[in-house]
């Protein structure tokens, strides 16, 4: 059946013909359907209707023109590149120099230069038509890596993050990164990540647009680039050779592939928006989902991205022995505030290094500060400028001396927000400080804080809970039903009945008999220089 014959039509022809065979006549035919003479005589003629003739074509009030316009534009050809027609100009010369006014508008001249304009520059050789070029990869020799911006609900807040990809040519395995931001961190650390998931290294060409990661400068209309030094380093570390393509939007169709991979591992994998707690857990969800899709086909494959991979595995180029730091390295001054900044972002730090030199290691998704080798404080990544992030626990030491400012603290806020000072906290401050007064009870709190240093968090929160309920409002009671908790965590078994009170206040005798304290080095106490005064006195005569 012809494209576009409707079916009902066929079936009228099929029935003609076969009363035709019982010898009806022509006429009998037309009366029996309801049809005419030349219906009749198609359907004995063929079994297929007639393609019905398309409606023929209406002429346009610009036909006349066409000529003269086309001839402008020939003309263009060979007219310097500023002083050529634009669709304005064609139209106001129809209008001045052949009387083509009321008869032309501007809309249409305008649609006609669109289109033919183009055509012309091809037949003339000037352009090339709009083909692409099938293209085949070999296994193991090249790759594409591309950023794309997700949306996702980080502890409950939509927030906007970025998306590394690197795609294989060959088997089109993608290995997949979100970040905080799209700095060269988030680059390094993006490429890391995807060499270590697929064991090596594309021997051939990386293909990349003109990511400022990579890229300080592009020269003129050519492929060359001035890369930055620690680009070429990290190529240099990995054996990378990059291939960059054209700017803008003529050169996205050179790395279509992984273009293509964004898009799908969108709508794929990150709809509806995921929930997480963390970058770190999100990413963990990445990795699962990027396993996964080894099992799916690509458009007419005959195998799946695994079986493909599983070929290209083995001739990928091998990972250095070597690590490289991926991070960037800052020496900030501490502030006032117990806070340095790093890329317009105030981060702190404990309170002790006021007015000294730190080190900063940025990450794409964390920042570390150190103290020499000694690691001081740690913090997710901020996604905006002019940010704050501020941890409680290094403000503590000066709160104990200033216990009046704890209710307005920032990192008080922030600690609530985040989920780490719970409404646990909140009432047991309140009766604490109303059993011992604001002042005090805040101290209390302020050491209670301080076993989060030591103990894990879920556990002081279950002390300030049986705190609570016991009448409990000072640190030690809080110290000591934090630490039972932890002691039944360690042992992983509940106690035996009889052994601890699990709904009271847990003696120190008890604890002790259940978790007996480390052995000393200190000599015990004797009386031996004691005995030798005496043994002195009694020599002396009287």
């Amino acid at each position: 059946m012809s494209k576009g014959t409707h079916p009902s039509r066929v079936d009228l022809y099929a029935a003609i013909r076969r009363d035709a065979k019982t010898g009806l006549s022509k006429r009998a035919l037309q009366r029996k359907h309801g049809v005419g003479y030349r219906t009749v005589a198609d359907a004995l003629k063929s079994v297929w209707p007639k393609e019905p003739k398309p409606p023929s074509k209406r002429g346009s009030r610009l036909d006349a023109y066409r000529g003269v316009i086309d001839g402008w534009l020939c003309d263009d050809l060979d007219a310097p590149k500023k002083q050529r027609h634009t669709a304005k100009r064609i139209f106001d010369r129809l209008l001045g120099e052949h009387n083509a006014a009321g008869v032309v508008s501007y809309g249409m001249v305008r649609d006609y230069v669109a289109i033919r304009r183009r055509e012309i520059r091809i037949e003339a050789g000037r352009e090339p038509a709009n083909t692409f070029i099938p293209q085949t990869h070999l296994p193991g020799r090249e790759a594409e890596v591309d950023f794309g911006e997700v949306v996702v609900k980080l502890r409950g807040e939509l927030v906007t993050c970025t998306l590394f990809s690197l795609r294989l040519s060959y088997s089109g395995k993608g290995i997949h990164r979100i970040s905080a931001s799209a700095g060269q961190e988030a680059f390094f650390e993006g490429h890391a990540h995807a060499f270590r998931i697929l064991g090596g290294v594309p021997t051939g060409k990386i293909r990349y647009d003109n990511l400022k990661a990579a890229v300080s400068a592009v020269i003129g209309f050519s492929r060359q680039r001035i890369e930055g030094d620690r680009w070429i380093a990290f190529r240099s570390h990995y054996g990378i050779e990059a291939f960059y393509c054209q700017p803008g939007i003529t050169g996205a169709h050179e790395k279509g592939g992984v273009e293509g991979d964004i898009g799908w591992f969108r709508r794929n994998h990150l709809v509806p928006i995921p929930e997480a707690e963390s970058i770190d857990q999100l990413n963990d969800m990445v990795d699962a989902w990027d396993t996964a899709d080894e099992d799916r086909r690509i458009a007419s494959r005959a195998h799946t991205v695994g079986e493909h991979f599983a070929t290209e595995q083995p001739l990928l180029a091998p990972l250095p022995t070597e690590a490289f730091e991926t991070g960037r390295w800052f020496t900030p001054h501490v502030d006032r505030f117990a806070q340095v900044t790093v890329r317009m972002n105030k981060y702190s730090v404990p309170a002790r290094f006021v007015g000294r030199q730190v080190r900063v290691l940025l990450h794409a998704s964390e920042l570390v500060v150190h103290d020499g080798q000694t690691v001081v404080a740690r913090h997710e990544r901020l996604m905006t400028k002019g940010g704050v992030r501020l941890d409680v626990d290094h403000y503590l030491e000066v709160l104990l001396r200033k216990p009046g400012a704890l209710p307005g603290a920032t990192a008080l806020e922030q600690a609530r927000k985040a989920g780490r000072f719970t409404p646990i906290h909140d009432e047991w401050w309140a009766a604490a400080s109303k059993t011992h007064g604001d002042a005090a009870g805040t101290r209390a709190l302020i050491e209670v804080l301080m076993l989060h240093r030591h103990l894990p968090h879920e556990h002081v929160v279950a002390g300030l809970t049986a705190a609570l309920r016991a009448g409990g409002h000072t640190a030690d009671v809080v110290a000591m039903e934090a630490r039972k908790a932890d002691d039944a965590a360690d042992t992983e078994r509940d106690p035996a009945p009889g052994e601890v009170d699990t709904t009271g206040i847990a003696s120190l005798t008890e604890r002790r008999l259940r978790k007996p304290s480390p052995a000393g080095t200190r000599p015990l106490p004797t009386v031996e220089q004691y005995d030798q005064l005496l043994r002195r006195r009694s020599q002396t005569p009287d």
